[in-house]
């Protein structure tokens, strides 16, 4: 129609990028066969540290007889786990400026260190106290490095197709430490006999029996934490020689630039609450469910299988949907709707199931079992995929940045319940509707949340 020839100015695409540098050289990527025993290394030690963490709770009765116990001393133990997040700033900064090995090493070591302290065999019981509490202390403080760090392992080792799966490993491993914590203490440990006719001496037994097997869990649980540690000193490199992607090797923002986007972008904060909130509420939840299920008749035996099938429910459901995630990408938003759904219904029906008396709803064992279970399998599956969404969210803000500070707040929400706890111990249902809301909460906050993969686009166009 007569127009003229396009100008080079108006040939130029519309929509670029701002972080991405057009003129950079083509990134040279690789994939090493290590990166498995490095998944390895990390994925046991994050087992370990929650297996400590949730020592206490699955046989607080057991405690109660072995130590003295109260419910209150069984929440602060709990407790100081969240606690141990509060200087989450320096290992972060420690991530990103030295690695993951370094600040791998550190966590590594204040876990010898709780597991030594709090394994001392002293007779002594105020002093013997003060051990324990200060071991799960040391313990806590390993716990911003093992549960933030996942992400940030599998951009560094990993390709993109299977970045989401080793995420999902990665921080589902501690998760999978606390539900074998729900099976090795009930199982190990006795539980104390109460009935009348027993002597005082054959009480004094009993005791004695129960605090030999809980010393002999806690010395296991050192060996293997130390083993653990002598591994990863010997071989853990902070990254491979070659970056597995261009997300790996492109640049990132700095510390305190980081920190200032993070703070500053409502949609982060917006998915940070929607994390934070149940999955706070359920670690809380989780750690003293053997309180919340006494009400309902439950022995600490059988609290101990409803936690474990829960929380390894909800582990392998987990890896399962990471790696739908990787094989169908740009649907983290529906995957989670679903799941918190999911756990809305669930958790909503175990709280009317404990109200029985008021709902006259049945309230069986299976019922029990099943809906606490599919609590435990929702919630707990979408830690991986809300992890990669934080990360597509605010690129390029680095990984472990990211994922520190939603842990971080995810537990602040446990430390502010279990506070509650010991002072609101002895009738503990308002729990359960503080899982149901935290499941609603998260749902609605999703549902208004609009999506955004930045750092995927740059893997497929930018790489291509």
């Amino acid at each position: 129609m007569g127009a003229g020839s396009s100008t080079e100015a108006e040939r130029e695409p519309l929509l670029v990028p701002s972080y991405v540098e057009t003129n950079s050289n083509p990134v040279n990527s690789r994939v090493y066969g290590r990166r498995w025993l490095v998944l390895t290394l990390f994925s046991l030690l994050a087992l370990m540290q929650g297996m400590v963490w949730n020592f206490w709770g699955p046989i607080q009765n057991s405690a109660a007889h072995a130590y003295g116990f109260t419910k209150s001393d069984i929440a602060i133990l709990v407790l100081w786990g969240p606690a141990g997040f509060l200087p989450w700033l320096l290992f972060m900064w420690l991530m990103d400026k030295k690695g993951l090995r370094a600040s791998l090493l550190l966590s590594t070591l204040f876990m010898v260190l709780g597991a030594a302290l709090r394994s001392i065999p002293l007779t002594g019981q105020p002093l013997r106290r003060w051990l324990i509490h200060g071991g799960q202390l040391l313990n806590g403080l390993a716990g911003p490095t093992m549960m933030s760090a996942g992400p940030y392992l599998s951009t560094t080792w990993f390709a993109p197709d299977q970045r989401a799966t080793a995420t999902a490993v990665a921080s589902l491993f501690a998760y999978l430490g606390s539900a074998a914590s729900f099976i090795v203490g009930p199982l190990i440990v006795p539980a104390p006999n109460d009935t009348q006719a027993l002597a005082t001496i054959s009480a004094a037994v009993s005791d004695i029996s129960i605090r030999d097997r809980i010393q002999l869990v806690m010395y296991a649980e050192l060996a293997a934490i130390a083993v653990l540690f002598g591994a990863v000193l010997l071989y853990f490199p902070a990254r491979p020689p070659m970056p597995p992607s261009v997300a790996a090797a492109s640049q990132r923002l700095s510390y305190r630039s980081s920190i200032c986007r993070l703070l500053s972008n409502l949609r982060f904060l917006m998915i940070a609450l929607a994390y934070a909130v149940p999955t706070g509420v359920i670690a809380g939840w989780s750690g003293v469910l053997d309180m919340v299920l006494t009400p309902a008749k439950v022995s600490q035996v059988d609290a101990g299988w409803i936690g474990f099938w829960s929380t390894v429910g909800g582990c392998v459901f987990g890896v399962a949907m990471a790696r739908f995630a990787d094989s169908i990408r740009g649907m983290l938003k529906l995957i989670l709707v679903l799941m918190l759904a999911g756990a809305s219904l669930a958790s909503t029906w175990f709280t009317l199931t404990c109200l029985s008396s008021y709902t006259h709803l049945p309230s069986t064992s299976a019922i029990l079992y099943t809906s606490c279970i599919l609590v435990g399998i929702f919630i707990n599956s979408s830690v991986p995929i809300f992890l990669e969404l934080f990360i597509e969210t605010v690129y390029p803000v680095p990984e472990g940045i990211t994922c520190g500070v939603v842990t971080f707040l995810g537990n602040l929400v446990t430390g502010l319940l279990l506070f509650f706890l010991t002072f609101y111990c002895k009738d503990v249902s308002w729990l359960n509707w503080c899982l149901t809301g935290s499941c609603l909460f998260s749902l609605v906050l999703i549902l208004f949340f609009r999506e955004s993969y930045d750092r995927l686009y740059l893997d497929v166009f930018v790489s291509v």
